[in-house]
This record gives structure tokens, C-alpha cells and sequence, in this order.
């Protein structure tokens, strides 16, 4: 056979393949066969490690060593996903923190439906006006003078977006101040924040002038800020996550954050606040920097900004710094972000958080569940380190990593979806939407209890 009719042939199987996965799709739940149900988990293990990467067949609790048995996700709902065979799990990983107003709610869902019958993308020309609307929505909820959006489709991207703005707005500053265990994204100029050096060190060197202080050390960060000044490396901007996500749940001190503000301001550099994990009423307020009443200079949003139906994110700034892109909005473009659909999924989900109350809701059964928690992890100390949070964002630190994934394997096992942080491995992650139910919250805490044991 030669090369073409090798071609032709793969090409014709893909198109079979192609058919035989859209049939599926178009199936209702009820529909799927146990046949069905078999065909998709075994040729799902099989892509994964054949097309996607093999290592994520090692690294999912879902799948037996032998890959026998792999619980394949396929369709969710409310606080729960389900596995193709239709088993159902608490959602308590909520995507790392995607689903801050439920699986599918309807009125995200309507909202993208009806906008993708009228115009999926913008032509990148005419004016399109859901950015417009979505970018003034923004103005009205966002802490302080935050002004402008620029919309992008992951957090990362808001965190190439500050940089940017940071460094336009000081051309000539060329440093910028991370936290040690922070996690700002994994491109180049993210990473560059970031602290995790397993993540870093195969990509150095990265963006130039990072410099990582303690997180929650004020004395470090002044002393830091002042040798750059005496040195002529004066600092550009000084950026922080609020409550450190895939650090491990680290809440910093209460007088923390302004004082930050104040360095900032002392210093003349710029206070950007990573909001993607923290954002859209995670912590018992719409934007966690709203409990220290500190108003950054540039605010970085994603994960639940687009309502856990499309990949959206901001980068929200002040006009000081964002009158910089005035003379030449081409400075800094993306092709997607601000599609019509993203901005449709996050109008709505803005509407859903203030109609509903979830920041206030997210803080009432915040209290409950850490409370919960605690009790159920009482005799355990061995096992248990510390358990921390604000609002739903919650952390069970383990003494040994091990014992956290044994843990969150086992709340698998139970049906309650878990799992670690990125930056400390030894912390468990406890994100369910905000949503969740007074019944499952006590349902996950039972199931903690006995997993303990």
C-alpha cells in the first residue's frame, strides 16, 4: 500500500471514529448502553495513553493499575458529576474552582444557547457589545477605581495580561515581587511568578527581574522593595494571591494585605491581586481582597468567571494604568477572549452570584463545613496537620503526602471528589461549588469521618 492510500485509508477512519463519537454525543444519558458505557471507558484509557499522555492514566484516582477500571466522566449536574456508567460524585475539586455556581445552571446555560443561536464569535472589526456590557458590569462590582477589562480565556492569560499592563505603565521598572508557594500560571511570564521549582527549573530562565518573597512576611517584602530601590531596581509591581489556592489554602495575616498596599504605595510600584481561584464569591465575598478592604491596582479573574460553561477570564485595571493601551489598543489582542459567549456565560454568572447571594451563601455554609470538618477530624492529629479556610475555599493539610492522596482516594472510593493542590502536596483541596447542599455537606463530612478511620 503507499503512502496516499495509507492516508486515505487513516483519514476515512477517523471519519468513522469521528461519526461514531458524535452519535454518542447526541445520545440522552438514558440512552447509553452498557455496552456504550464500556466502549467509551476502555477507549478512553486506551487515547489517553496512546494520544493525550500516559502519565495522567497514573495520576488519576479513577484508574486501576492495571487500567481495568477507569470511572470516565460524562455528563454533570447541580453539585455532582457522573461517571458514564452513571455513578454519581460530589463535587467537592469543583474543577479547581470553576463551578462557584453549580454544575450547568440554567441560566448560564440559556444565556450561551441563545447567544450561540444569534453570533458564536465577533468578527474582530465591528464593535461587539457583550464585551462593552461585560467590561461596565465589571466597573460596577469590582473593588475601588477598577475601570477597564481586557477578557481573556484562562487565568493564566489575566496574569500575562497584568504583566504587561505593569510593565507599560513603569517601562522603566523592570522588577516584580511573588510569594513564595505562589501558583500565578505555568507560560513563561506566569511561571516566572509562580514558586513551585519543580515547575520552573526544565524552563529557565524565565522572564527576568522576579523575585520571590515570603508569603505573609512583611518585614521581607519592605526590605526587599527598599534594597531594589537603593540598588535602581525599583519594583514594578508587586504581585499577590489573596489567599494562596495550590500553595495550600494559606490564609495570610489579617493586617497583611494593606500593609502590602501601603508598601506599594510608598515604594511607587503597582499591586496586582490574582483573584482566578479567589474570585466570584469563593470566599464569602465577591473578591476575597474585599475583606481587608484593599483595592488592587490591577485584579486577575478566570475559573468561575465564566460560569463553569466556557473558558473565560479579566484582567480588570485602574485608568492610570490602563490608559497606557488608549493610543494603541493592538498592543496587547487575543483572538477569543471576549468572545460573545464567554461574555454571555459571565454576565450570567454575575447575575447569578448577586440574585442568589453565593458570596454571602459561600460564607454561611463556609463556617459549617470547616467547623464539620474539624469535628470529624478530632482523635486524627496523627494523620492531620491542620485544617484552614475562608468561605468554601478549604484545606486539609495531612502530615504526610501520602496519607492525602490514601485520603482523597478513598473519598473516590465514596463517591466525594477531592484532590490535592499543586504547590503543596500535602494539602487537600475542599472547592465545591457554592451551591452545594446543606444535606451533601453533611454527607462529605460523614465520609471524611470514615475515611479517616
Amino acid at each position: 500500500m503507499d503512502t496516499l492510500d495509507l492516508k486515505n485509508r487513516k483519514v476515512n477512519e477517523a471519519n468513522e471514529y469521528a461519526k461514531k463519537v458524535l452519535g454518542l454525543i447526541n445520545k440522552k444519558d438514558a440512552d447509553i448502553t452498557k455496552e456504550d458505557a464500556e466502549w467509551i471507558t476502555q477507549e478512553t484509557v486506551k487515547d489517553f495513553r496512546d494520544y493525550v499522555n500516559p502519565g495522567f492514566l497514573k495520576y488519576r484516582k479513577s484508574v486501576t493499575k492495571d487500567e481495568q477500571f477507569a470511572a470516565v466522566e460524562w455528563s454533570d449536574e447541580g453539585d455532582c458529576f457522573k461517571d458514564v456508567n452513571g455513578k454519581k460524585y460530589i463535587d467537592c475539586l469543583g474543577g479547581f474552582g470553576i463551578y462557584n455556581v453549580g454544575h450547568r445552571h440554567p441560566k448560564v446555560v440559556e444565556a450561551v444557547v441563545n447567544q450561540m443561536n444569534r453570533q458564536a464569535l465577533h468578527s474582530q472589526d465591528l464593535l461587539d457589545p457583550l464585551r462593552a456590557f461585560l467590561a461596565k458590569i465589571l466597573a460596577d462590582i469590582t473593588p475601588g477605581d477598577l475601570q477597564y477589562s481586557f477578557f481573556t480565556n484562562s487565568g493564566t492569560e489575566s496574569v500575562e495580561a497584568s504583566l504587561k499592563l505593569a510593565k507599560m505603565y513603569n517601562p522603566e521598572r523592570h522588577t516584580f515581587i511573588a510569594a513564595t508557594r505562589a501558583f500565578h500560571g505555568k507560560s513563561l511570564g506566569s511561571l516566572s511568578g509562580t514558586a513551585k521549582g519543580m515547575f520552573r527549573k526544565p524552563f529557565l530562565p524565565l522572564v527576568s527581574g522576579f523575585r520571590h518573597v515570603q508569603y505573609g512576611d512583611i518585614e521581607m517584602l519592605e526590605k526587599t522593595m527598599e534594597a531594589c530601590a537603593l540598588t535602581g531596581e525599583d519594583v514594578a509591581a508587586v504581585l499577590l494571591e489573596p489567599i494562596q489556592g495550590e500553595g495550600g489554602i494559606i490564609i495570610p495575616p489579617e493586617e497583611y494585605l494593606p500593609q502590602v498596599r501601603a508598601l506599594c504605595d510608598k515604594f511607587g510600584a503597582l499591586l496586582i491581586f490574582d483573584e482566578v481561584q479567589t474570585g466570584m464569591g469563593r470566599t464569602g465575598k465577591m473578591f476575597c481582597s474585599e475583606h481587608s478592604n484593599v483595592v488592587p491596582d490591577i485584579l486577575c479573574l478566570a475559573k468561575a468567571f465564566g460560569g463553569g460553561i466556557m473558558p473565560a477570564g479579566a484582567v480588570i485595571a485602574n485608568e492610570k494604568v490602563f490608559e497606557n493601551l488608549f493610543p494603541n489598543p493592538f498592543m496587547h489582542t487575543t483572538t477569543f477572549g471576549g468572545n460573545p459567549l464567554a461574555c454571555a456565560a459571565a454576565i450570567a454568572t454575575i447575575n447569578i452570584l448577586i440574585e442568589e447571594k453565593l458570596p454571602e451563601r459561600a460564607a454561611q455554609m463556609g463556617e459549617y463545613m470547616l467547623d464539620g470538618l474539624k469535628r470529624a477530624a478530632e482523635g486524627h492529629e496523627d494523620k492531620i496537620k491542620a485544617i484552614r479556610g475562608k468561605g468554601l475555599m478549604i484545606g486539609i493539610e495531612f502530615q504526610e503526602d501520602e496519607i492525602g492522596y490514601d485520603f482523597s482516594k478513598k473519598l473516590f472510593d465514596k463517591g466525594v471528589l477531592v484532590a490535592g493542590t499543586l504547590v503543596n502536596a500535602k494539602t487537600i483541596r475542599i472547592e465545591p461549588p457554592l451551591t452545594i447542599k446543606k444535606e451533601e455537606i453533611d454527607t462529605v463530612i460523614q465520609t471524611v469521618a470514615e475515611a479517616l478511620k
